[in-house]
């Protein structure tokens, strides 16, 4: 039975501001503590806005609907969504909810890890190198390239969604000179196109190569993104920015996107996590999980289809000082391995 929960906020600064707005990152560290002494440890996640507001749910709403419930992660993730929906069905609950669920699961794992009691299903993924990088300039993001080139990333990421398009097709193509014609390329305009401006941005684009296009439009906006595939060859990626299986479903059966990237702290956990996952293999889409590689990294090794990590430049947990040693997750170069340790693995110094 659940005794108790607490939290314990913490904020970060990023080596590596993600522009002027975002020079931190905010974790809500979340213990749930069982009647027979036993304390699950979970975390909730925000890179900008929002965390005070998932603290004072997890701590008022949240507890006081957790204590005395079995610690079922499936069963309490589905009460307590149920529960919040008043306050929204994703967004600040899910961010809220993915503490506890988090915590439930690492309670569930016992003395194995995580990778382990879900199933592996290999014991590496790839690693691409990702960069939050839109406010930089050329010489800078062209160094930054060349860092993931040196060493030996299969696959880069960048932004895109300058306001002038002549400036993407510019620092697409500087990257693409200095990475190579065989290392994968992505870009991610976080939503700052409309239909008309994505579908030029994508004719613009397509000389480049790109495995996938991510989020070009408002992550809510089926029928456009249904249409956008319709129009242009490049790989359409979405999903950091749904919040809930419905969305995921949405998108999958109205046959808007190539590749889903569920965020495991803003769908909620795990439970959720797996349920999208178990979705996208119906449809035969690829999962490639969105940031935290400290966590998705190990849930890649688990999925039906094969994925790769999203490893932002010095924006780990690990790489952020936030977590003690050894680290749950290794990245060796191109490849992430899971350590070995009980549940999570996530110790927070």
């Amino acid at each position: 039975m659940i005794r108790d929960l607490t939290v314990t906020p913490r904020t970060v600064a990023l080596r590596r501001p993600w522009g002027p707005d975002v020079p931190a990152n905010h974790v809500l560290v979340v213990e749930v503590a069982l009647a027979d002494g036993r304390v699950g440890t979970g975390f909730s996640w925000t890179p900008q806005i929002g965390a005070h507001a998932v603290g004072a749910l997890l701590e008022h709403d949240v507890r006081d609907a957790l204590i005395g419930l079995d610690p079922h992660p499936e069963v309490v993730w589905d009460r307590l969504w149920r529960h919040l929906r008043e306050a929204g069905p994703g967004g600040i609950t899910t961010i809220a909810l993915a503490g506890v669920d988090l915590a439930l699961w690492d309670l569930r794992c016992g003395e194995r890890g995580l990778v382990d009691v879900l199933g592996r299903r290999r014991d590496s993924v790839p690693v691409y190198g990702s960069g939050v990088n839109l406010h930089y300039p050329l010489d800078e993001l062209v160094a930054q390239a060349g860092r993931w080139k040196a060493a030996g990333l299969p696959g880069v990421k960048i932004k895109v969604g300058r306001p002038d398009l002549r400036e993407d097709v510019a620092r697409v193509a500087a990257v693409r000179e200095v990475i190579g014609p065989d290392t994968l390329l992505m870009v991610d305009a976080n939503q700052r196109w409309d239909l008309h401006r994505a579908r030029r941005a994508a004719e613009a684009l397509a000389p480049y190569g790109l495995h996938w296009l991510e989020e070009p439009l408002p992550a809510d906006d089926v029928a456009a993104h249904v249409e956008l595939r319709r129009s242009v060859d490049v790989p359409i990626a979405v999903g950091e920015n749904v919040y809930t299986v419905y969305g995921f479903r949405d998108l999958l059966v109205a046959g808007a996107c190539d590749v889903v990237q569920p965020n495991v702290v803003r769908v909620g956990g795990i439970t959720p996590f797996l349920r999208i996952a178990e979705l996208a293999r119906a449809f035969d889409v690829p999962v490639h999980p969105h940031l935290l590689p400290d966590l998705s990294g190990q849930l890649a090794l688990t999925l039906p289809l094969p994925s790769m990590a999203e490893d932002v430049e010095d924006a780990s947990f690990a790489a952020l000082g936030l977590l003690a040693e050894p680290h749950p997750v290794r990245m060796d170069g191109a490849e992430l391995r899971a350590g070995e340790h009980r549940g999570l693995g996530l110790r927070w110094r």
